[in-house]
């Protein structure tokens, strides 16, 4: 329980260091921000990967590996499912003339919110399903660390769009903290279905990978690609993979 706890407050404070972070910084040029959202990329890549799709196979053994693949795939469509009601944040921020064709009539700052708390939901799920695949009395912190690396800058880049869409700054940090505890409920639900039964906790280590991997590959990598420095982002990807990589075996 200490590590769960611990888990959940290192998130919620990795996000919150991150938007202290950005009210000094306020904007990132794009070359800078698809570089930093590049890394994040990579860190998340090989948080899925190593932290929740190989612990899933390792504990479905030879025979039911069939209930990983559905639970990565049942994550990644979990998530398209939210994307059909959720806007893009690119689309709400105020610094994007396109906008998405559901958002017309409805407050923007509240959709930016809803769309930042429904990937930190699933987000803080995928390091209390990790937490609750504990071997020989041992933890892993693998995702949990990957996630709130990348929670840092993911906190910075939430602050301006809502600055510049006229929010005051202490509503603004009231809302990355209600974010950051949003992380923290999903930490502890996902410890509680993790744990509820070990028959499908592959399951629930890959629906957190699948979902891990869905939003990098349809949010973070794309808007990298976007602006023209797609080759820096590259790099920076290659570089979050290889730390969190790194950073495990000195955790082993």
């Amino acid at each position: 329980m200490n590590s769960v706890w611990i888990s959940a407050i290192g998130l919620c404070g990795a996000t919150l260091i991150g938007a202290v972070l950005g009210f000094g910084i306020k904007e990132l040029p794009h070359k800078w921000n698809d570089t930093v959202l590049g890394f994040c990329a990579g860190i998340m890549l090989a948080a899925s990967t190593l932290g929740l799709i190989v612990p899933a196979f390792d504990g479905a053994g030879g025979t039911n590996w069939w209930m990983v693949v559905i639970g990565v795939m049942s994550g990644a469509w979990f998530l398209n499912v939210l994307d059909l009601v959720t806007p893009h944040l690119h689309h709400i921020t105020g610094l994007d003339e396109e906008e998405h064709r559901n958002n017309a009539s409805l407050n923007h700052i509240l959709l930016f919110v809803l769309a930042i708390a429904l990937h930190k939901l699933p987000e803080g799920m995928a390091a209390g399903v990790s937490m609750s695949n504990v071997s020989s009395g041992e933890t892993s912190w693998t995702v949990s660390l990957g996630i709130a690396i990348q929670n840092i800058p993911e906190g910075m880049v939430i602050i301006a769009p809502l600055l510049v869409a006229g929010v005051t700054r202490s509503r603004t940090l009231a809302i990355s903290i209600a974010i950051g505890l949003l992380e923290v409920v999903g930490v502890w639900l996902g410890f509680a279905l993790g744990t509820a039964s070990t028959m499908f906790l592959p399951v629930m280590l890959g629906f957190a990978g699948g979902a891990m991997l869905y939003v990098t590959s349809d949010e973070m990598i794309p808007e990298t690609h976007a602006h023209g420095y797609q080759k820096q982002a590259t790099y920076a990807l290659l570089l979050g993979f290889m730390t969190l990589l790194v950073i495990e075996r000195f955790f082993e």
